[in-house]
């Protein structure tokens, strides 16, 4: 069974994450992804300027596509940007009516998961595969991905490596999925 959330609070199946090693492709990658899709912008490695201006230009994108952007950082961050909702680990705060995309690698933070979450919230559950982002680092599979994803209350979004064909392995546990290499073009 699909968790899916109906009408104006409904969320993107398909989340794009920025990240240094896909910050030259992203405008060519936003224009590629489905209408209606999300952009998690990152950009960690940026300073504090350069981060917001790189910010407000996708941001612009995005929401030409139909999109919606979310801020790593906290809520408070994420209206002062004007973004459309925030990204991390779980507490930090009410995000009052702004999307709240949170991390979750194990049972403990899948808890911490759903004594946070706002009506507009999602579980990031990873990493399913192994990624780049981590080399060589311990992967959740299949299996305990899935048992995560069934007892979240939460819409769950498979992060870690993932690809379209790796998301239609577990497609009907999830909402969707997120990638930095798997969307990027």
């Amino acid at each position: 069974m699909r968790r899916r959330q109906p009408g104006k609070s409904a969320l993107p199946r398909i989340w794009l994450i920025s990240d240094a090693r896909n910050d030259a492709v992203l405008e060519r990658s936003i224009k590629r992804l489905p209408r209606g899709s999300g952009l998690v912008f990152r950009h960690y490695h940026l300073p504090p300027e350069a981060r917001r201006a790189r910010f407000d230009r996708l941001a612009k994108l995005i929401r030409r596509h139909g999109g919606v952007i979310v801020l790593a950082g906290d809520a408070r961050m994420a209206r002062r940007w004007r973004a459309d909702g925030c990204y991390g680990a779980p507490g930090g705060g009410a995000a009052n009516g702004l999307i709240r995309l949170l991390t979750v690698h194990d049972m403990r933070e899948l808890a911490r998961a759903h004594a946070s979450a706002a009506d507009r919230a999602a579980a990031l559950i990873s990493p399913v595969f192994a990624t780049r982002t981590h080399p060589g680092g311990t992967t959740l599979g299949v299996a305990r991905f899935a048992s995560l994803a069934r007892v979240s209350r939460l819409p769950v979004v498979a992060l870690g490596g993932m690809t379209r064909q790796r998301w239609l392995q577990i497609a009907a546990i999830t909402t969707g999925w997120a990638a930095i290499d798997g969307l990027s073009a």
